[in-house]
């Protein structure tokens, strides 16, 4: 892929993409329940808000990825690219255990481990490509508000 860039920033999207999507199926019926029976905190966005703000935002994540892909072969890369894998999955399941198992407190709990992953990511990146990191700050704002979300909904429905 490093003779064309373009290749690599395509691939790393569509898999940060894909694997959005595929939460967000999973979680469907979750969310639909969730939306009609739960009670939110305050300053919780309409629900037509959150799969446009992660579109976004997976694509970001990717770009991101990529460049870190594109930079020089290191030990440095490969664990920025792991952290980044665990970071993905660790979000995938997010979904699931909070639409679909409504387990909030749980889906908390789970949602901290993915920021400190989130912030870890970001500090590798950073060792490679400052830009990169930049990139993923947008996520990280968006997961410590879901964290206010989370905490708030776990508190109002227990």
């Amino acid at each position: 892929m490093k003779n064309k860039p373009w290749k690599n920033y395509a691939f790393w999207i569509a898999v940060t993409e894909i694997v959005g999507l595929i939460a967000g199926l999973i979680s469907r019926k979750g969310t639909e329940l969730y939306s009609e029976t739960i009670i939110k905190p305050p300053l919780s966005p309409p629900a037509l808000l959150f799969p446009i703000v992660w579109v976004l935002l997976y694509a970001v994540m990717g770009i991101g990825a990529a460049k870190i892909s594109l930079s020089r072969p290191s030990e440095t890369r490969r664990k920025a690219l792991y952290i980044y894998i665990a970071q993905l999955a660790v979000n995938f399941f997010w979904s699931i255990i909070f639409f679909n198992f409504q387990a909030f407190a749980f889906a908390y709990v789970w949602l901290l481990a993915l920021w400190g992953l989130i912030v870890l990511m970001i500090l590798s990146f950073r060792k490679l490509d400052k830009t990169a990191a930049y990139l993923q700050i947008p996520y990280l704002v968006w997961v410590s508000f879901a964290g206010y979300l989370n905490l708030g909904v776990w508190l109002l429905n227990r």
